[in-house]
């Protein structure tokens, strides 16, 4: 099935998100409406080292709570970054490392059904401390390692319950990286 864009309509913007309003034709010739937002592309990293992955505990406002992830972060807007050098920066201002070794494993949508936003998931190692850089909202962030047994553990009582950390740590286990 394939859906045709008869026309879009710009339904709110800010510097971070675009919502936009589609008028859409189906193959049967019925029509509807998707909302879609429009977000740019983020990075997840799965930084590597002594056996276990640093991941960070942060307030999550959308959601009211505090929850563990692994370190990740939106491109700038209307900036067209490098993926790596992005993935470089975003390590570095949310757990400190610099990483020797940066390899992309693979892309993820967070949620296609209603957002064009694609994750990039990087696997780093040979990892090096040279201290956090975070941006003032991200000031109560708390960076820790877990071993995989503990994450594997985390996901399974629905500790870590966002999806780009838990299709990052599946795709790293299917590939057989930790």
């Amino acid at each position: 099935m394939s859906v045709k864009q008869i026309s879009t309509k710009l339904i709110y913007a800010n510097q971070w998100l675009r919502v936009r309003e589609d008028q859409v034709e189906r193959d049967d010739g019925s029509r509807g409406i998707y909302s879609v937002v429009e977000r740019e592309d983020y990075v997840v990293l799965a930084p590597y080292h002594n056996g276990c992955i640093t991941l960070v505990e942060q307030y999550r406002y959308p959601i009211g709570q505090r929850i563990w992830e692994m370190p990740m972060g939106c491109f700038e807007p209307d900036r067209h970054q490098d993926i790596h050098a992005a993935a470089v920066a975003e390590l570095r201002e949310e757990t400190g490392w610099v990483a020797k070794n940066l390899q992309s494993i693979g892309e993820i949508f967070q949620g296609p059904g209603y957002c064009t936003q694609k994750g990039h998931v990087f696997f780093a190692t040979n990892l090096t401390a040279v201290g956090v850089a975070r941006d003032h909202g991200e000031m109560d962030m708390v960076a820790k390692d877990f071993t995989i047994a503990e994450i594997e553990r985390m996901i399974i009582e629905n500790r870590i319950r966002c999806t780009s950390t838990v299709a990052a740590f599946g795709m790293l286990r299917l590939r057989k990286l930790i």
